[in-house]
């Protein structure tokens, strides 16, 4: 009788590598429906995958492997990305916070053991450095979120990489006492060797790193060169004694200031990271975890509840004493408790050490059953790490509208505009001289991108036409223009590249089509874009001359003042509004309005501007009727996963093509996540009006998000 299960698990190294990248690819895309953060979705995939679940794959050597490169990786980044200012102003702190989240859970989890589950002295110290140490497996959400550089993430890394030390040296010392060692000549041996070791690194990695870099441009070249020095610093922490994670954030933290975050190199460190170790490591950690022990019996059900419960509730302790005496605000705790509560392969790593020390013939420190009862407890303290990491980000990028400046919202303007169409450029070109600031006397960049295909030269040189006849109307009105012809093979990658190259602001396109969004364009090549840049994108369909132009239409979405980008795209459109002459309608909730109001009345008081409620995003198709043949209306969007998101977004380009049809249309993705507000040049204070409108809105959001919960 024919049987599917006799194919698995899959043995064949390329399928094995294909199922795995599919599980990549789609566990974010089910996880984003079901408002699940992708990391547990990784995890998830990995049970699901697994031997323990459909035993599609079998945890081979490539997991190992793989999964040992994605947990250095996400220690390499977590210093890489380290605010050194912040850690050296708050190195006090980070001790504390150290002392503290290595400490309470040391003891608790040592007691428990020892008087709850009866076990060994021995075997509870080496429970105890399991549970006192974490895995930071929710730090990219941090960087998701755009708060790598946050006071409490800074704390949260310093004092993992503290705790992870010190519960590697009792460890260490556990493993010397079976092997007759732990005496003070260990003692001296050790703290010999651990300082050879990070005397080597700072030492030696910045002069070798300052030297290659000097003489090696290519950017290949310096991407392996980092990884070596990575995997260098980890087997040289393995050979003192230590976890190599230790040796992979030290690297990090040397390399810090020799790769500049908005570097390609950078991008490319994260992007390899981000796409293939890092998940790889999370799906082969799901693997580990057997679900149906749980069913098994009571004994290791209670178990996984007391070192999970003891565990997490000592890291709990520390994060909220630790913010108490910061006296920081509770959504900080809550993030510090988020990145410090998670245990991942590390954790197995200290297990699997156990199960080698024999206090006695076949009896060991560790048997299966708490090998399992740990792998359990991972489960669940990733669960509840990116839970809440997840909602402690959103609340702090929430908070952080509350500080009484305003960003400069032109200081970086540089104004893209991609053109291959001439009936449309001039509308385009037209776009971005109104929402030019001309005192800045920045130039406006013109780029015609051509498919790399035997149309080539033909295409080159009607594209160098087109970008000729902009620059003579740029150069009528006095406008320095820019032009580059770029060969492309896909035209989304030519467009981000050529942003990325003159260090623009914003994009204004045109949509190919005069009266529909096209599925192609608004899929693959709008996501391309939006997805590939964090800047502003504007997306145009001008069928009118914008000076004939009576009013604008713009439907605002709620938090959208919570965004990085607020205040660049509603300067943007004041000036087109000041420009032309026309009022402006905006649609919105009443907090928003509030602040729209304000920044309108002090920025630009000659602009006529109308506030209208619009309560849910799905009123959308209701603003048709008020868009009139000679408006132009305005529809504020956002990337997935921000703050002012909706899952009503999807559905813009059907009820754009159904209700818009054949009006004049723009629709804005604002910066997300581009330069913190701490590193951008802050213009003026608000006045005190428009302090307390940023104040009043903060307080009674947040007041309501309490009251519901």
């Amino acid at each position: 009788m024919f049987s599917f299960t006799q194919y698995f698990p899959i043995t064949d190294p390329t399928l094995i590598f294909f199922v795995v990248l599919v599980v990549i690819l789609c566990s974010p895309l089910i996880m984003s429906r079901l408002r699940i953060p992708h990391i547990i979705g990784m995890v998830l995939a990995g049970i699901l995958v697994g031997e323990y679940g459909l035993g599609l794959l079998k945890r081979d050597a490539s997991f190992e492997l793989f999964g040992n490169v994605g947990l250095y990786y996400i220690m390499f980044l977590a210093g890489l990305e380290m605010d050194m200012e912040g850690l050296k102003k708050n190195k006090g702190k980070v001790g504390t916070f150290g002392v503290l989240t290595f400490l309470l859970p040391f003891v608790l989890v040592f007691l428990m053991a020892v008087y709850l589950l009866d076990f060994h002295p021995k075997s509870a110290l080496l429970l105890g450095c399991i549970m006192s140490s974490n895995t930071l497996i929710a730090y990219p959400i941090v960087g998701r979120y755009g708060l790598t550089q946050h006071q409490s993430s800074t704390l949260s890394v310093g004092a993992s990489m503290l705790s992870l030390i010190f519960a590697l040296i009792i460890m260490a010392t556990i493993v010397n006492s079976f092997h007759g060692g732990g005496g003070a000549a260990f003692w001296v041996w050790f703290i010999l060797k651990f300082a050879l070791y990070i005397s080597g690194l700072v030492y030696g990695i910045p002069r070798i790193t300052r030297w290659f870099l000097r003489r090696y441009s290519d950017n290949v070249m310096q991407f392996i060169f980092i990884l070596g020095i990575l995997f260098f610093s980890a087997v040289l922490s393995h050979a003192i004694g230590l976890e190599g994670i230790l040796g992979a954030f030290l690297s990090g933290l040397i390399l810090n200031r020799f790769i500049p975050r908005l570097s390609p190199l950078m991008s490319h460190i994260e992007f390899t990271g981000n796409a293939l170790f890092i998940p790889y490591f999370l799906i082969g950690v799901g693997m580990l975890i057997n679900v149906r022990l749980l069913f098994e019996g009571a004994n290791i059900i209670w178990m996984v509840v007391c070192i999970t419960f003891f565990g997490t509730f000592g890291k709990a302790m520390a994060a909220y004493l630790a913010g108490f005496l910061f006296r920081l605000p509770k959504v900080f705790s809550n993030m510090l408790f988020g990145l410090t509560s998670a245990h991942a392969a590390g954790a197995i790593a200290m297990v699997m050490v156990g199960r080698k020390l024999a206090l006695a013939p076949d009896v060991y420190l560790f048997n299966d059953e708490v090998l399992n009862a740990i792998v359990m407890m991972i489960l669940f303290t990733c669960i509840i790490s990116t839970l809440i990491t997840e909602r402690a980000a959103q609340d702090i990028r929430l908070m952080k509208k509350e500080e009484p400046e305003m960003v400069r919202i032109d200081g970086d303007e540089r104004i893209l505009i991609p053109v291959k169409y001439p009936e449309y450029a001039d509308n385009l070109l037209a776009v971005a001289m109104m929402m030019r600031n001309p005192k800045l006397k920045r130039e406006i960049v013109a780029l015609n991108v051509v498919y790399d295909d035997v149309n080539a030269v033909k295409n080159q040189e009607e594209g160098r036409e087109l970008l000729e006849h902009l620059q003579r109307q740029a150069n009528a009105v006095n406008i320095p223009m820019v032009t580059q012809v770029r060969i492309a093979a896909n035209i989304a990658n030519g467009i981000k590249h050529a942003f990325k190259e003159f260090q623009a602001s914003d994009i204004v396109m045109g949509l190919h089509a005069q009266h529909s969004i096209t599925k192609g364009f608004w899929g693959q090549f709008t996501q391309s874009l939006y997805n590939g840049l964090n800047r502003q994108i504007i997306i145009t369909r001008i069928v009118q001359p914008l000076n004939t132009i009576r009013r604008m239409q713009v439907a605002v979405p709620s938090r959208a003042e919570f965004e990085p980008g607020f205040y660049r795209w509603l300067e943007r459109l004041a000036r087109i509004a000041d420009n032309i002459d026309c009022r402006i309608v905006f649609h919105g909730r009443k907090d928003t309005l509030q602040l729209i109001n304000v920044f309108i009345r002090n920025r630009h008081e000659g602009v006529r501007a109308e506030y209208a409620d619009m309560e849910h995003w799905n009123e959308l198709p209701r603003l048709a009727k008020e868009v009139k043949e000679d408006h132009l209306f305005v529809i504020v969007t956002a990337r997935k996963g921000t703050i002012s998101y909706k899952n009503a977004m999807e559905r813009i380009p059907d009820e754009v093509n159904r209700f818009f049809k054949g009006k004049t249309l723009m629709i804005i993705f604002p910066d997300q996540y581009g330069e913190s507000i701490d590193h951008i040049t802050l213009a003026q204070p608000l006045h005190t009006e428009e302090q307390t409108a940023v104040y009043d809105v903060a307080r009674k959001w947040i007041y309501s998000k309490f009251r519901r919960i």
